[in-house]
């Protein structure tokens, strides 16, 4: 089983339009709600690929019943902790005449205090087989945290995974990716922008080798569209990205996550692929979810 983890809820409504004016009445051609988030995304994407996943957050607000409406809808499993937290709203704006993907995010409201607590208890709940769920297998934690969480959230969850021999990725950045680093997570998925912004250096051949052997984790470094820098042990890779015709590309990077995840990790460790095939898998991901309207899905 997958263990999926986000700690930033979101519900996520999609705008098309043909075009946009500023400072005028613009009408929508169509729009959707779905829920989302990083770890949700890569929970639905997952469960498309018939891997058992459960995702684990916070929730809170009167959007609790829609959020785990559309959850159920998805055939997805939520384990969640009582926040008082309003779940945040982000919107896409798509504009057809330029093929425009436009994201609009809100900020998230601060947990109630003792969240943080009554979360950990929960995640050792899940990893200990005192819940309803098999044992899982590999942690996959994604996205910024809310607000009211401390710095040692993430790196408490990930050295608690570690001690239990889970497989560990992580696409986070900043203090989370750091402070996690010292546990030896198994591979770490910033996009390359998180990547500089956390360590403040250029990436390089070298560089990501030497990160690698330091700290004992593959490296994967995706760019949108553009090539993804990877590396693993002694091995660079530079892998090309092919092109597609792009309708949404919220939820790219977590279709990625999600696809890797389940080849380079499976249930079964020895119907495994090797590194470069699982980034191969999760590129296909990536671009089946870059030609779909709704974001974080497959099909």
């Amino acid at each position: 089983m997958f263990l999926t983890v986000c700690l930033n809820p979101t519900l996520q409504k999609t705008l098309r339009f043909s075009s946009v004016t500023l400072n005028v009445v613009n009408r929508a051609v169509g729009h959707r709600l779905d829920v989302s988030g990083k770890g949700i995304n890569v929970t639905r994407v997952l469960t498309q690929l018939g891997k058992k996943a459960v995702h684990l957050t916070q929730l809170g607000g009167r959007q609790r019943p829609l959020f785990l409406s559309l959850c159920e809808q998805d055939g997805l499993s939520v384990d969640w902790v009582e926040s008082g937290s309003e779940i945040r709203f982000c919107y896409t704006m798509l504009t057809e005449n330029d093929g425009a993907v436009t994201e609009l995010v809100e900020e998230s409201e601060p947990v109630d205090a003792g969240t943080e607590e009554v979360l950990l208890k929960k995640f050792d709940d899940l990893l200990s087989l005192r819940s309803q769920h098999s044992t899982p297998h590999c942690l996959i934690v994604s996205g910024k945290n809310a607000a009211g969480f401390s710095d040692i959230v993430i790196p408490e969850m990930v050295r608690k995974a570690k001690e239990r021999g889970l497989k560990i990725i992580l696409d986070i950045r900043g203090c989370d990716l750091i402070n996690s680093l010292k546990y030896e997570p198994d591979i770490i998925k910033p996009n390359l922008e998180e990547f500089i912004a956390t360590y403040k250096i250029q990436p390089t051949k070298d560089l990501l080798i030497d990160f690698t052997q330091k700290h004992k984790c593959g490296v994967i470094l995706t760019n949108g569209s553009r090539n993804i820098l990877a590396a693993s042990e002694n091995n660079f890779f530079e892998i090309n990205v092919p092109a597609v015709k792009a309708v949404n590309s919220i939820g790219c990077g977590d279709a990625f996550t999600a696809g890797f995840a389940a080849a380079m990790f499976p249930v079964e460790e020895n119907d495994g692929v090797n590194f470069r095939e699982a980034i191969t898998e999760g590129i296909r991901c990536g671009a089946l979810n870059a030609g779909l309207l709704r974001p974080g899905v497959i099909c």
